[in-house]
């Protein structure tokens, strides 16, 4: 039976997100009763030191990781849920490992039922299979509380939401459409490389984790060949809904390889921005303007590329009062609630499952509690 405080009406959520980039867990609250967004709350950070980033990366693509990743991801993030008080749930996405919808599924490490009698709080989780076993691509799924945003702000036009993370991801949302499973109201789908190739460059050739404010890209030349060959890849003709795992396009390391690291670094970063503008052309109309959150939001090189190839303004997700760091975490708060409540979580348009499709598991602490008991 669920809690009280989850039947109706809102409540506060407690979001969290530990995305493909390995930098850390964020964590967002967020008033909603699932449909609206009234408020946004408390959020923090707890950032993964090196050597939890090496488990963390060493369990990248693996369907059945080592233990001690798993373990990692919930103590992370107990310890920076437990200083958080007031939610009446969690969402909690945990750390995906691999994702191949359409063959062997998708893959989030973390026990929720444990989290849940970490905190003594309900949790909800595995966001991403009911989608997948429907056959939609169980990603993107922050697409709904894109358009959720977008009513909160009061847009009267359709807007994309770009997150740069990992894997760039893009939602185009039309808020004229109140509910946002309704055929027309989202389209949403993976643009391609975000920020795990230039990422995964800077520590191979630098041993930084990150090109701090595009520094070392714009003292470089981008290769007009790599990224030739990047914008004839099959993936910008297909139609979306589509999705990917972080590492389909980890040949573009290998395509820079002979490159001095300024040079590599620009073409990685002028890679995501071509990717992100190749997508907005699938759109079924001109958006009113691209509001870009991740961190390669954060990187003037990338947001000044991006504004040089879209047709529309583009802004981060900032100019409009969101928080472009926190908004995945928050998106997790959000669809919590809307799965405690049994609603639709994707829809056609959004991942391609032929229907709209809920999700997500919830455990109660009790529930958690009798779990961890029989399992000792």
């Amino acid at each position: 039976m669920l809690l009280e405080a989850l039947k109706s009406g809102p409540v506060w959520a407690l979001g969290t997100m530990s995305g493909t980039s390995l930098d850390g867990v964020d964590a967002a609250m967020v008033l909603t009763d699932g449909a609206q967004v009234f408020a946004f709350g408390a959020h923090d950070y707890r950032p993964y030191d090196a050597a939890e980033r090496d488990v963390l990366r060493a369990a990248m693509g693996q369907w059945d990781p080592a233990p001690e990743a798993a373990a990692l991801v919930v103590a992370a993030h107990a310890a920076l849920l437990g200083q958080m008080a007031g939610a009446d749930v969690v969402g909690f996405h945990g750390q995906t490992t691999a994702h191949d919808p359409g063959g062997r599924g998708t893959c989030q490490i973390g026990d929720g039922r444990l989290l849940a009698h970490m905190l003594d709080c309900p949790v909800v989780w595995d966001f991403r299979s009911t989608d997948v076993a429907m056959g939609g691509q169980g990603a993107p799924l922050v697409p709904f509380f894109h358009h959720a945003c977008a009513r909160w702000m009061g847009a009267d036009a359709p807007l994309a939401f770009l997150n740069l993370g990992g894997v760039g991801n893009l939602s185009w949302v039309d808020p004229r459409i109140a509910n946002p499973a309704e055929a027309g109201a989202c389209l949403a789908f993976d643009t391609g490389p975000g920020n795990a190739p230039l990422n995964d460059l800077m520590r191979a050739r630098t041993g930084r984790d990150m090109d701090e404010d595009g520094a070392l890209a714009q003292s470089g030349t981008p290769d007009t060949g790599v990224l030739d060959r990047l914008a004839a890849h099959d993936w910008f003709r297909r139609v979306p809904p589509k999705s990917l795992d972080r590492n389909d396009f980890a040949w573009l390391l290998e395509a820079v390889a002979d490159l001095p690291d300024a040079d590599a670094a620009a073409t990685l970063t002028a890679a995501m921005a071509l990717a992100a503008a190749l997508g907005l052309k699938h759109c079924p109309a001109a958006p009113d303007r691209m509001l870009v959150a991740g961190g390669g939001r954060s990187n003037p090189l990338v947001m000044r590329l991006l504004a040089e190839r879209c047709d529309c303004p583009v802004e981060p997700v900032e100019s409009v009062g969101l928080d472009g760091d926190m908004l995945e975490a928050q998106a997790f708060g959000y669809l919590a609630v809307r799965s405690a409540r049994g609603w639709p979580l994707t829809a056609p348009g959004t991942t391609g499952v032929s229907t709209p499709a809920g999700g997500g598991c919830l455990s109660q602490p009790d529930d958690a509690a009798r779990s961890v008991g029989a399992a000792s």
